[in-house]
């Protein structure tokens, strides 16, 4: 993994965006796409790539998995489109609606999809996911499952869960808790990893913690705080036992940077780990190994 993006917000040049590869592997698939260039940009600085920024985005990023279409986590997709080389974007049939409506149409941004507004450029191939099916990823040997999460009713976002071999890895885009979304999304997330969990093929889980635990309920439009989030890893612990999650790596994403906010939900979540989870805090352009 390489977090290109790891901020909620405010900073244009940190937005949602994480690369993932198989081990040994130069073929990675963005997960979201809020910024690409400066956190390629930024990964070089710290020697994680080699060569120049424009070719790694050109060649080593194959497929965009979006979970959802808020700026935040297209941008970089976006602003990158006219110097990017054909390949595929793949994410719930909404989540490409709006791409191709809304962005690629000529009036927002020139129609680098396949359909839509004439003239398609046809520069991305966008494909849609399957609810829980899995899905070869092309010119990748990963594989990705979709699941439906809400991010404010009624607006859907996305939870991906790759594969490569035995190895798993868990990404949820933005999410509320089933409790104040008053659905099932994620539990269905965690009914369907919970036996990978127990034979160890979870490698980690990316998910999000927006605001402290002070953002009041009817502001949280469709996130989480520390205390919901560990509210929702006390449903997994439910469905796998305590054991399993035991240094289990969980990557926070999705921090809004508003002052006070990250320091707070560091603390937060950290006094509330009563499970023990690894938590990880990613940063901007530094490898990550599960």
């Amino acid at each position: 993994m390489v977090p290109l993006g790891v901020k909620g917000g405010l900073q244009e040049n940190n937005l949602s965006a994480y690369l993932v590869a198989a081990a040994g592997s130069s073929a990675y698939v963005c997960l979201d796409a809020g910024t690409v260039y400066s956190g390629v940009e930024k990964a070089i600085s710290n020697r994680v790539f080699s060569i120049p920024a424009g070719e790694v985005v050109r060649t080593q990023i194959r497929a965009y998995l979006i979970s959802h279409a808020h700026l935040d986590h297209v941008a970089g997709l976006l602003l990158g489109a006219p110097d990017d080389t054909p390949k595929s974007i793949y994410g719930l049939p909404s989540c490409l609606a709006t791409l191709q409506n809304d962005y690629f149409n000529w009036r927002a941004w020139p129609n680098f999809g396949d359909g839509g507004s004439p003239p398609a450029l046809k520069k991305y191939q966008l494909r849609e996911l399957p609810l829980q099916q899995e899905t070869a990823l092309e010119n990748t040997p990963l594989r990705v499952q979709a699941f439906a999460l809400s991010h404010g009713q009624p607006y859907q976002s996305a939870a991906f869960l790759v594969r490569n071999g035995r190895s798993y890895l868990l990404y949820l885009g933005d999410t509320g808790a089933d409790a104040v979304e008053q659905s099932q999304h994620l539990r269905a997330v965690w009914q369907a990893v919970q036996p990978l969990v127990k034979a160890r093929q979870l490698k980690a889980i990316f998910i999000e913690a927006s605001y402290p635990n002070s953002q009041p309920v009817k502001q949280l439009f469709g996130h989480l705080t520390p205390a919901l989030l560990m509210q929702e890893m006390q449903v997994l612990s439910q469905l796998t036992g305590p054991a399993a999650l035991r240094g289990l790596p969980v990557v926070i994403t999705h921090l809004k940077p508003s002052p006070g906010n990250e320091a707070a939900i560091k603390q937060q979540l950290t006094d509330a780990n009563k499970l023990h989870l690894q938590l990880l805090f990613p940063e901007q352009g530094q490898r990550l190994e599960f």
